[in-house]
């Protein structure tokens, strides 16, 4: 090896070294007994202190001293710069983390009625469930900044979700119209060969089809009635949000009849305003108790075609009600033929806290309660329309 090659192998180990120690400082928030000894200079300084702001904890001396602790302090025009400090030196998905952990850690959310402070923040559907939760105390100077926040992520999920859904259940519509004189292109080859299975020749090794199954093409006429059912306790902030966009989705196709219903001790049809999901989440008021038998009672109650029906119930099942009415509704709904979705969430979070017992419960009557993305949301109505097993998690 050359002088010069060991000169760089040198000079590259200790730049790879500096850039560890500088990562772990970041990591420890300083202070003596971090152990890195690296100073912080310009951006990384910069960096450092918005960290340091929310997730420090001690008084003043602390704070002189270099140990990270809680500088916001619920002061408008200091939240605002650190949400600017942070947009620019973090990516979205990490400000949008750092924004509702300072809404929770630190008690902000009364700051999100001031319009300049909304201007100021990343938008995301968690944003937007927090904004929901303070509507009734919103000031009328707010609210308008408030609907274009809230306008902006319902557009940003539709242009994401709204193709694949439609596309998704197109098919799954066509799909559930069986036929028996179908064109080739149309025949369901699995269902033609089990109903001939009695027709098998085993000199030749093959099954005469005398009966062929099919796939229709779904006309312009309705052929589906789904209800939306959906909790809106302040746990299932996220799951309004996505259940209104795909609601307005659902409505927007001539094939399906969508029906919005909302509940916690009481029952919001917002089926009236799905062309609009902004003026569905408004309608909403998230937080309070819950009675999922009621809500039950009123979906069960605008069924007219039940064999036509998907029922989705989103909820973490803690129930307020009458827990046994409840699951009889359920019972009474599948028996007489519609099909019953339970989803814990409809987010990117993964399973919530939820009943275990009452999820128990409505699996043993053939309805598994499971947490679902957004993403394979259309999944899952595809097959209740196609009235299949359901595609639920393994480790449900």
């Amino acid at each position: 090896m050359s002088a010069t090659d060991a000169t760089t192998g040198s000079a590259a180990a200790a730049a790879a070294s500096d850039e560890r120690l500088r990562r772990w400082r970041l990591v420890l928030g300083g202070g003596p007994e971090e152990g890195t000894g690296r100073p912080l200079t310009g951006t990384d300084a910069a960096m450092d202190g918005a960290l340091a702001a929310l997730y420090g904890s001690g008084d003043g001396k602390e704070r002189r001293s270099g140990r990270r602790s809680a500088g916001l302090e619920g002061s408008a025009p200091s939240v605002a710069r650190w949400l600017g400090d942070i947009r620019t030196y973090f990516p979205a998905s990490v400000v949008q983390v750092m924004q509702r952990d300072a809404f929770e850690r630190l008690g902000l959310s009364a700051l999100l009625l001031e319009p300049e402070m909304l201007e100021a923040v990343e938008a995301d559907v968690h944003l937007v469930g927090t904004l929901l939760s303070l509507n009734k105390a919103m000031p009328e100077t707010t609210k308008e900044t408030a609907r274009a926040v809230v306008r902006k992520v319902v557009e940003d999920l539709e242009r994401r979700l709204a193709t694949r859904t439609r596309s998704t259940l197109t098919g799954a519509l066509d799909r559930s119209a069986r036929i028996s004189r179908p064109r080739h292109r149309d025949i369901d080859w699995d269902r033609t060969v089990r109903a001939n299975l009695k027709n098998y020749l085993p000199e030749y090794g093959t099954v005469v089809p005398e009966r062929l199954i099919g796939y229709g093409r779904a006309a312009r006429s309705v052929k589906k009635d789904v209800v939306l059912c959906v909790d809106q306790s302040g746990s299932m902030a996220a799951s309004v949000v996505y259940a209104s966009v795909f609601g307005a989705v659902l409505a927007s196709m001539r094939s399906i009849a969508a029906r919005l219903v909302v509940f916690d001790t009481s029952v919001v049809d917002l089926t009236d305003q799905l062309d609009d999901p902004v003026d569905v989440l408004f309608g909403t008021r998230l937080g309070g108790g819950t009675d999922i038998n009621r809500a039950l009672a009123y979906c069960q109650s605008q069924i007219t075609r039940p064999a036509d029906t998907v029922v989705v119930l989103i909820s973490d099942l803690y129930e307020g009600g009458i827990r046994d009415e409840m699951l009889k509704r359920v019972a009474s709904m599948k028996a007489s033929g519609v099909q019953f979705v339970t989803l814990l969430a409809l987010s990117d979070e993964g399973a919530p806290a939820y009943d275990r017992e009452h999820a128990a419960a409505l699996a043993a009557l053939g309805a598994p309660a499971f947490a679902c993305t957004p993403d394979l949301f259309p999944e899952v109505m595809a097959a209740a329309i196609e009235k299949r097993p359901l595609p639920v998690p393994a480790d449900i």
